[in-house]
């Protein structure tokens, strides 16, 4: 009788566990413009130049500033991440959206950038952020800097973290459930 109540509670547990975790794939269009397929890395001249190509382009959301929004689409976690090339682009694009000239944003202060990640719960969800963790086969990955502030999480991670040397899986850490992305490496290669 005892070994029964355990293993009935051992299933229940299981059962929680696999309820309380979904998976979805990371994507990113393969036609965004202009393009790149180097992946998040610190300011260079490449992709600094690149960035300003990309917020030349104005309209709406170009998808080389806001790529980000769709990558990890899920029901309970928008995710937003700033990088260097973003910094450069974003100043560009709002520029060119407001018909001003563009400028050319600081090269040094995007050499200071690292990247930034953004979780904020959707409110149908009501599952606020409590975390983050990125794997490669390996243990997690933890951020150089993290804060959580009213179920919204921000976690600062340096480039390393997002090199597209294979495919990387990001754990969206909720207090209801937690929402895996995993994303391939050929899509990380088109992360800017």
């Amino acid at each position: 009788m005892r070994f029964t109540a355990v293993l009935a509670i051992a299933v229940a547990l299981a059962a929680s566990t696999l309820l309380a975790q979904t998976t979805v794939t990371g994507t990113v269009p393969s036609t965004i413009a202009p393009p790149w397929n180097k992946g998040i890395q610190a300011i260079n001249q490449d992709n600094y130049w690149n960035a300003v190509n990309c917020g030349k382009q104005g309209g709406q959301r170009p998808l080389c500033v806001f790529y980000d929004a769709d990558v990890c689409k899920n029901d309970d976690f928008e995710m937003a991440m700033f990088t260097p090339y973003k910094m450069v682009a974003y100043e560009v694009w709002r520029a060119v959206r407001a018909k001003q000239e563009p400028p050319n944003p600081s090269y040094s202060e995007a050499q200071r950038t690292r990247i930034t990640v953004k979780l904020t719960p959707k409110p149908s969800a009501k599952n606020p952020v409590t975390g983050i963790a990125l794997k490669r086969g390996g243990p997690a990955i933890a951020p150089v800097s993290k804060s959580v502030d009213a179920g919204v999480g921000n976690f600062i991670f340096d480039f390393a973290a997002f090199a597209p040397t294979g495919s990387l899986t990001i754990d969206m850490i909720g207090k209801s459930r937690t929402v895996s992305c995993q994303i391939d490496q050929s899509v990380l290669a088109l992360f800017r």
